[in-house]
């Protein structure tokens, strides 16, 4: 089972990120509203994931854990968990990608051992990532919309032209 797209979009006060509902197993869609975006560390962390759901909530789980023995601090955090998440066997063979963001800012985390700060104000992951990136970033250039904004109106954009992007948006803010 795969799920899909998320996006994240920040200006200098604030972060948004979304993420669609729908959950797929090769062809066939099996859920319509997931919830892949969680708030972490006492609400201050956002973390968004795509890929295969069990890998995924397996490094939710372990990514919670590095917040937390970090004390906040996200880039520690993400950098201490990319490199479990290379050099342990198991959890190299997880399939997704994270987003984790707060109000400073984002990251995009593999399991290859990448941890990547966007140049940009906009991330995304998943299949509708292109998508929603590309609406994203044109939102960003030529409007004065806020990030949450941004995030639903190109998410809904990603789901009309991604068969793998639904319109079951969840949306949260820091």
């Amino acid at each position: 089972m795969r799920s899909t797209t998320i996006l994240a979009v920040r200006d200098k006060r604030r972060v948004a990120i979304g993420g669609d509902g729908q959950v797929t197993l090769e062809k066939i869609i099996v859920k319509h509203k997931a919830q892949k975006i969680r708030r972490l560390y006492k609400g201050k962390v956002l973390a968004g994931f795509a890929g295969a759901i069990a890998d995924a909530l397996t490094l939710f789980e372990k990514f919670e854990k590095k917040i937390e023995q970090y004390q906040g601090n996200l880039s520690r955090a993400s950098l201490e968990l990319a490199k479990d998440w290379r050099q342990d066997k198991v959890l190299r063979r997880l399939e997704a990608l994270m987003i984790v963001t707060n109000k400073e800012k984002s990251l995009l985390i593999s399991g290859s051992g990448d941890v990547i700060e966007p140049d940009d104000r906009v991330i995304a992951i998943g299949s509708g990532a292109g998508y929603a990136q590309a609406a994203a970033q044109a939102l960003v250039n030529h409007t004065d919309y806020p990030p949450r904004k941004i995030v639903e109106i190109a998410m809904h954009i990603a789901a009309s032209i991604c068969i793998y992007t639904n319109n079951q948006i969840t949306i949260e803010e820091l």
